[in-house]
């Protein structure tokens, strides 16, 4: 599990790379298909995932990770509906990592979403 920060640098969730996203309460709340993330509550589509960068469906970061780079992207095409995963068992919360410093402001800007907000969508 890697911690996931909004551009603030507050904590807002846990990512299993290429597979899940949970809330900070450890709450399932999307799954990773085909690098895109879909939410478990409704099934729709909220963005694409680049490895540990959350991106909204217009491109731009709404959760990153200090491991990998925040960018932008070109508005993706959206794809077709992925099957929904089956709900992971719920896993144990791991410690309160560091907050990373602010990286630059990537091309393109943040996204204007909220990490509740793009859950949400």
């Amino acid at each position: 599990m890697l911690p996931l920060f909004d551009k603030n640098c507050d904590l807002v969730g846990w990512i299993a790379p290429n597979e899940h996203i949970f809330d900070t309460d450890m709450d399932w709340v999307a799954y990773i298909a085909n690098g895109h993330a879909w939410s478990s509550e409704s099934g729709d589509w909220l963005g694409q995932v680049h490895a540990i960068l959350c991106l909204d469906q217009g491109g731009r970061p709404v959760a990153w990770n200090p491991g990998q780079g925040v960018a932008g992207f070109a508005r993706p095409a959206r794809p077709a509906r992925a099957a929904r995963a089956a709900r992971p068992a719920r896993p144990a919360r791991p410690a309160r990592p560091a907050r990373p410093t602010r990286p630059a402001t990537p091309t393109g800007g943040w996204s204007q979403l909220s990490f509740s907000a793009w859950l949400a969508q």
